[in-house]
Parts: C-alpha cells; structure tokens; sequence
C-alpha cells in the first residue's frame, strides 16, 4: 500500500525501545554496517543478531566490538523465530522478497535497503541535541534532502539543548494551576526558545 495521499506523507512517526525488541539484520555489507551504526548510535542497548553469507571486515569489526550476536551462513526460516524487526541488506532481489515473505508470515515488521515496496518502516535521518531527538522522513523521495534538512537543524538548535530541557522539566514540575494553565506558561516560556532557533536558520 502507497504511503502517498493527494501528495502527503502519510507514515506514522513513532520511536521504539530497541533494548526491548528483538531486531534482525540480513546481510554483511557496508549497507548492513550503515544500519548497524544507525541503530547502535542512536540506541547502544539494542538486542541484535545478524545473519550473513559473508561478512566484511568492517562490519565484523563492527560486530565484535559490541559483542552483537552473529552467523556467517545463509538465511533459514528460523532466524525469524522471536524476532519483532527485520532489516535486510543484501544485494540480491529476488533473495530478499524470499526474506520479506518469510518475516511477513510471522508478521514481522521488515525494511528492504533500496526496495520501498518490501519496507513496512523506515530509518528516518537524526537530529540529536542532548534528549531531543528528531526524525526526518521524505517518504523514502530524497535521502539528499533529508541530510540537508537534518544539517539546517544541527546548525539551529543550540548545544545547550540538554541544559534547556532539564531546565524546562524542572519548570514545568514547579507549575501550578491545571493542565490548561500549565500548558499556557510553558508555551509562553518556550517562545524565547522558538524565536532563539528561527533567529539562528539560514536566511535566503
């Protein structure tokens, strides 16, 4: 099913507990060290195994140092028991449908690198300033202008965010007054904060 409505995105945005899922990762080269890095740098905790006919040095590299589970040898149905998420990085199509059939059956949520159809999720560019953490989807259109989109807010966000958002917590645990109340002051407080970023975007 498209992920396109009269021109819109129309993908969910959520963010998941890796540490707590179990994921699958198809495949031993530098696309599947690519996804690895992603995953591990936004999410140091996550359960992991992956699976591969040949693994390269880098991603060995890369495996070993975590102590993240995983066998050099081919694909089996099995490797999808107890698995929530399947990532699969191969450069052979008619392989990876074969896979993505098989994680579909146990309705395993599964993202094909390159293939959009096969992706029942993506891996969205990250912005991270402290405990802000934003994801950037095109609908899989233009990784480019993700990148650059992800770059203006690097740029925007100061790298004081961290001490902002502690200091907006304790602010907001020390409000009185209803939730409406409460919400009104914080939208006033961080009115500061949203001149502060708009200030610092690139003019045209």
């Amino acid at each position: 099913m498209s992920t396109v409505d009269k021109g819109h995105n129309t993908l969910f945005p959520v963010f998941l507990k890796l540490e707590i899922l179990n994921t699958l990762i198809v495949g031993g080269g530098n696309v599947a060290l690519e996804k690895l890095t992603a995953i591990f740098n936004n999410s140091p905790k996550a359960k992991v195994t992956l699976i591969a006919k040949e693994i390269n040095p880098d991603v060995r590299q890369f495996l070993t140092e975590r102590a993240i589970s995983f066998e050099e040898r081919a694909f089996k149905m099995e490797d999808t028991t107890d698995i929530d998420l399947a990532i699969i990085a191969i450069n052979d199509k008619t392989a990876s449908k074969e896979i993505h059939d098989a994680c579909a059956s146990k309705k395993i949520l599964t993202n094909v690198a390159d293939t959009s159809d096969y992706c029942d999720f993506y891996l969205g560019s990250i912005v991270r300033k402290g405990n802000l953490k934003i994801a950037i989807s095109t609908n899989g259109k233009s990784p480019t202008i993700a990148k650059r989109v992800k770059d203006v807010l690097n740029e925007a966000f100061p790298d004081e965010m961290e001490d902002v958002l502690n200091n907006m917590e304790k602010i907001r645990n020390s409000l009185n007054g209803d939730f409406s109340d409460k919400v009104k002051q914080l939208n006033d407080i961080t009115t500061v904060l949203a001149t502060k970023v708009n200030s610092d975007l690139p003019k045209k």
